[in-house]
């Protein structure tokens, strides 16, 4: 799938195209219904079908000091885009030229000029342009000028409340993991490079992939069971810490998954690993023979969940 710059002219055998517009981050069950109208709709007119999204987010632009909350990566965006019918994706580098635009300017300069626009697709709750002045009307008043089409797409309800990204991220802050893939369709999965440690794992019989957080939202601290997914196509079942290792000094946030019954060299390779179930709490061992009963406790725990 091709990745666009959502400044740049599109090229031309994607101008024309159908665009779901939004920011997308996490790509649940509502975006991924703002998405298939979009698929859906390109393909009965045999035009492109190509998801805008926002990078980096909003939030992050207006409030930088902003604890981490992202719950995809632009890299697993794409994948995810892919999966669901898309052609390009269109990234909107979130600057402050860009929070700068006018609505009409944003419509003008961004949909019609770059991207060419044959329709858009988009949630009923969408605002754009500069201090959020556009919404539905505005966008349909410029397409109607300009010559492409809206289609809009209501919220989509589970248990009585909408889908969003912000009951997302409390399900994953309360450690509640099977909520949150209810609503994701997937396993909340974090994505990174294994780097180096300090090696204490495989002195105790428990080697891990250690991976840093980056920009993604924390869930709950503690122990989880884990499947991992390796670049070669490999599934791996674990369980996993994610905190600080109070056990340990000095303190260092990381996500360190062990794998079970799996020995090769990780450094420096990406994995994604999908957080399936919270088992418990951090908490702090008297001890590493301590430490030791209580892994050996969670990876049979573990082990257990994932056969199911």
């Amino acid at each position: 799938m091709e990745r666009l710059d959502g400044g740049s002219a599109v090229p031309a055998h994607l101008a024309g195209g159908i665009v779901a517009l939004g920011n997308f981050d996490g790509f649940h069950l509502g975006h991924q219904a703002v998405v298939a109208r979009a698929v859906e709709r390109a393909r009965a007119e045999r035009r492109p079908a190509l998801v805008a999204t926002f990078d980096p987010h909003p939030v992050r632009h207006f409030r930088p000091d902003a604890e981490p909350f992202r719950l995809t990566t632009l890299d697993q965006r794409a994948r995810l885009f892919a999966q669901a019918g898309a052609d390009a994706m269109v990234v909107f580098h979130f600057d402050a030229a860009l929070a700068a635009l006018t609505a009409d300017a944003f419509v003008a300069e961004r949909l019609v000029d770059a991207l060419r626009v044959g329709g858009v697709v988009t949630g009923e709750d969408f605002t754009f342009g500069h201090a959020k002045s556009g919404d539905i009307a505005t966008l349909r008043r410029s397409a109607e000028a300009a010559g492409f089409s809206v289609d809009t797409v209501g919220a989509v309800m589970l248990d009585g409340e909408p889908v969003s990204s912000t009951r997302i991220r409390a399900a994953l802050r309360g450690g509640d993991m099977r909520g949150a893939a209810r609503l994701l369709t997937r396993p909340y999965a974090i994505q990174g490079v294994v780097q180096h440690g300090d090696k204490l794992g495989r002195t105790i019989g428990y080697p891990t992939a250690n991976l840093d957080m980056g920009p993604y939202l924390r869930p709950a601290y503690g122990i989880y069971a884990v499947r991992g997914r390796l670049s070669d196509g490999r599934v791996l079942d674990g369980a996993a810490n994610l905190g600080i290792r109070p056990t340990f000094d000095p303190p260092k946030e990381l996500l360190e998954p062990h794998f079970f019954d799996f020995a090769g060299d990780l450094y420096g390779q990406p994995i994604e690993v999908e957080l399936i179930e919270w088992l418990r709490p951090e908490a702090k061992f008297d001890g590493l023979d301590a430490l030791v009963a209580q892994m050996d406790r969670d990876c049979a725990r573990a082990r257990e969940l994932l056969a199911r």
